[in-house]
């Protein structure tokens, strides 16, 4: 298990980008990376694979909501999916290199990768070769326990975290196997909080916890009387 670094906790994280909710910039896009990074905040994204084992920056598995099109993310080639707009905009589906380049390593990003079962051989090792050369403050998580594993196994020294949710007893058991993995950060649902897991990770372990997702101040307060850290949306901290 790795210590978080001081970055993780140390400013806002803007859920997405920092997007307008889809009004005219949309999220995990080139616009709102900027947006975001031009604030000072630090980014969350997801990342799907594409056909052709490129990582993308996407958060649905299937193409309708964000693009109006037909399919799921890992039956575009990383070209096709370049040329859907996004929304409707003038934004398209970036690569992960491609949002790297833009942030530049002026704030730091936080990427959850969403697995895919039977589509995603190879995502863990796609996105550790994209960044290989980046110069930034980048952590990687996920709530796909079998990407957490491969992360322990590959990841070396960027910080892994475990996203999840809940409060059943099934659901805290499993969260709690996990800390077996080598996490070194929790991103848990505002919604539930408090609860034993989240409490066990701060107090026992000294691991940060972030807030998903903050869209009110009830959000705001939930966080700080309980996590470390809030990713936001739809306001400006």
């Amino acid at each position: 298990m790795h210590q978080a670094p001081d970055w993780l906790a140390a400013r806002p994280i803007a859920h997405r980008g920092f997007h307008d909710m889809n009004r005219e910039r949309w999220e995990n896009t080139l616009a709102a990376f900027e947006a975001a990074a031009a604030r000072g905040y630090a980014i969350e994204c997801d990342v799907h694979l594409s056909a052709d084992r490129v990582p993308v920056v996407f958060h649905d598995s299937d193409m309708a909501r964000l693009t109006g099109e037909d399919g799921k993310v890992w039956q575009y080639t990383a070209a096709e999916l370049a040329v859907l707009r996004i929304g409707g905009t003038k934004q398209r589906v970036p690569t992960l290199a491609q949002a790297l380049s833009v942030i530049q390593g002026r704030v730091p990003i936080i990427i959850e990768i969403k697995g895919v079962a039977g589509r995603d051989a190879g995502l863990v090792d796609a996105v550790l070769e994209c960044l290989s050369g980046y110069h930034g403050d980048v952590a990687l998580m996920s709530f796909d326990h079998r990407i957490i594993r491969a992360l322990a196994l590959l990841a070396g020294k960027i910080p892994i975290g475990l996203t999840a949710q809940g409060r059943s007893m099934t659901d805290l058991e499993a969260h709690f196997s996990m800390l077996a993995h080598g996490i070194s950060f929790v991103s848990f649902a505002v919604s539930d909080l408090p609860n034993p897991f989240v409490s066990f990770v701060r107090e026992r372990l000294s691991l940060p916890v972030i807030t998903w997702t903050v869209r009110n101040q009830k959000g705001v307060e939930q966080t700080f009387r309980y996590a470390d850290q809030m990713t936001f949306e739809g306001f400006e901290p």
